[in-house]
């Protein structure tokens, strides 16, 4: 990570090597923090995190004391359709932190790691504003669940040829579902994910799990 000044608070880097995290060695060697945010709605350019939550697997173990949440102060209204979902208002967020200390919390959360989502372009493109409110980059490597599962042959039962919801396609893996539609429900849950993914890819063979491996599929079988 770097701030906008210029001074050095590299993060992820432009490589993976440039954070010490080596993707050429089995996926449980390295660490990872799977995230998830809720929003005020989902236009990109306008809308900003209500929430966000995130926890840490390392050694191919989900960590639970290596958990985070946060509501955050938006700089917009929240859409009924939203609130609809997550559940959280405009009262509920008055006296949230601002956008700026969360996104310093969260770069130090996800430093060294490659991070999980599920349909992580929405994840990449409002951690990316967060971030960059904070004077930070984002630019650490990023694995798909929603992509990996397309890569493996489990992303059946999406609308419009798309990926399952990330409810539905933990019950298709048999897992449980965490709190749906709050931040650190979604993020545990799609750690849940990620690991019996990547598991299954592991049965193909030593180099169909590399981190490196699990990387590139999920780029691979991004929309």
């Amino acid at each position: 990570m770097e701030d906008t000044d210029g001074n050095d608070m590299r993060w992820g880097g432009r490589s993976a090597a440039a954070d010490g995290i080596d993707l050429r060695g089995g996926w449980r060697e390295v660490s990872y923090c799977a995230i998830d945010v809720e929003t005020t709605g989902l236009d990109l350019r306008r809308d900003s995190i209500v929430s966000i939550g995130s926890v840490g697997i390392s050694a191919g173990r989900i960590v639970c004391r290596d958990s985070y949440y946060s509501l955050i102060r938006p700089a917009c209204p929240i859409s009924v359709a939203s609130m609809c979902i997550h559940c959280l208002r405009p009262a509920d967020l008055e006296n949230a932190p601002a956008a700026p200390d969360v996104g310093q919390e969260v770069a130090r959360n996800l430093a060294g790691r490659i991070v999980i989502a599920h349909a992580a372009w929405i994840e990449r493109a409002f951690l990316s504003r967060l971030l960059r409110q904070a004077g930070l980059r984002f630019a650490a490597p990023v694995i798909d669940t929603a992509a990996l599962a397309r890569a493996l042959g489990y992303a059946q039962g999406g609308s419009h040829g798309r990926e399952p919801s990330l409810e539905l396609l933990a019950r298709q893996l048999a897992l449980p579902v965490y709190a749906p539609h709050h931040a650190l429900g979604d993020a545990v849950t799609t750690a849940a994910v990620f690991l019996a993914l990547a598991t299954k890819a592991e049965k193909a063979g030593p180099r169909h799990a590399s981190a490196r491996s699990l990387v590139k599929r999920s780029a691979e079988y991004s929309y």
